[in-house]
Order: structure tokens, then C-alpha cells, then sequence
């Protein structure tokens, strides 16, 4: 019993790395990147939104990176693929999936929902591109 409270201690507390990886995006993930006529259409909103996912924050600041990746793709045009867009990130995004387009995909995994220290914007500011 010691031994699984251990674990699960372990597996239950964030682990705050100090490396920050490079900024990435690929885009619009597993989603297109635009319509067949327009196959760029809403990809600066998902750059826009990979950049917040990349350097991670609270919850709060999730919901609103989710939030304006809806309006920037409803603003092209296309308010349904918005909607979809937004469900599609709200459960695929979690932090808590080993995926590469997680919330603080930058940092390694299981860091969370975390307040940004200092230090970490001072890294997020380093590697912006």
C-alpha cells in the first residue's frame, strides 16, 4: 500500500522542468490547415494557437488561447469549422496526454497547468521566434 501511495504522489505532482524546447508548430495538428480551395486559410490562427500551447500557463490562460483560436477561424469565415476546432482542442489538448500538441508541449511532460515563473519567460522570450 506504502509503495502505491508513492507512486501515485509521484505521478500526481507536476514536475517543473528548467529546459524549454524551441518553438514548433505544425500547423493546424491532426486538422487541416484551410478548405480545398484555400489550404492555408486559418493556419496563422493555429500558429497563433500553437505558440500559446507551446509555452503553457494556468488553465485560465488555456481557455482563452482555446477561445481566440475560435474567433480567429470564425473570423475567416468558417464559424462551424471553428466550433469543431474548439472541441477538437479542448479534449485533445489536455496536459495530462503524452501528445505533441498538448498544453506546454515546450516543456517536458506532466508539467500541467502551471503560473509562469520568471524564469520561464525569461526562456519563452529566448526562444521566441
Amino acid at each position: 500500500m506504502k509503495l502505491f501511495l508513492l507512486l501515485f504522489s509521484f505521478l500526481s505532482t507536476p514536475i517543473l522542468a528548467s529546459a524549454l524546447k524551441p518553438f514548433t508548430s505544425d500547423g493546424c495538428s491532426s486538422f487541416p490547415d484551410g478548405t480545398l480551395q484555400h489550404k492555408d486559410l486559418w493556419i496563422e490562427c493555429c500558429t497563433a494557437h500553437d505558440y500559446a500551447y507551446w509555452k503553457g500557463g494556468t488553465y485560465a490562460e488555456r481557455n482563452a488561447a482555446d477561445k481566440e483560436l475560435r474567433q480567429c477561424i470564425a473570423a475567416v469565415g468558417n464559424p462551424e469549422i471553428a466550433l469543431l476546432m474548439l472541441a477538437g482542442v479542448r479534449i485533445g489538448g489536455t496536459p495530462y496526454l503524452p501528445t505533441k500538441f498538448r498544453w506546454a508541449y515546450g516543456w517536458p511532460y506532466t508539467r500541467g497547468y502551471t503560473v509562469l515563473s520568471n524564469d520561464d519567460i525569461s526562456q519563452i522570450n529566448a526562444l521566441t521566434p
